[in-house]
């Protein structure tokens, strides 16, 4: 359980950030209140998983869901560059992810 808790912080994370983004300095009402509410989720989601996960894997591996998922939203939704380079760099951070999890 605490697994699953953990991927879903992770991607609250990618929405955090996102809504971060689109909230312009938190100056825009709907985008600032996104951004709290799933700020809120998601660390209250890692803290929970860090009662079974130590730590260090469990903080590497939200940050990586996180990084990832928000990288993705930049580069399909935001129109950043999908380059070879970043998206092999972000195929190294899911490779971490997942031997976080392998060898955990």
């Amino acid at each position: 359980m605490a697994w699953l808790v953990l991927v879903i912080s992770g991607l609250l994370e990618t929405a955090w950030a996102t809504a971060l983004d689109r909230s312009a300095g938190l100056s825009r009402l709907v985008p600032t209140v996104v951004f709290v509410v799933t700020l809120v989720l998601s660390m209250a989601g890692l803290a929970y998983a860090l009662r079974e996960i130590p730590v260090g894997t469990g903080y590497a591996v939200w940050v990586g869901i996180g990084a990832v998922g928000t990288a993705l939203v930049g580069m399909l939704a935001l129109g950043e560059s999908a380059s070879l380079p970043r998206i092999l760099c972000l195929l190294l951070v899911v490779a971490g992810v997942v031997g976080l999890k392998v060898f955990h």
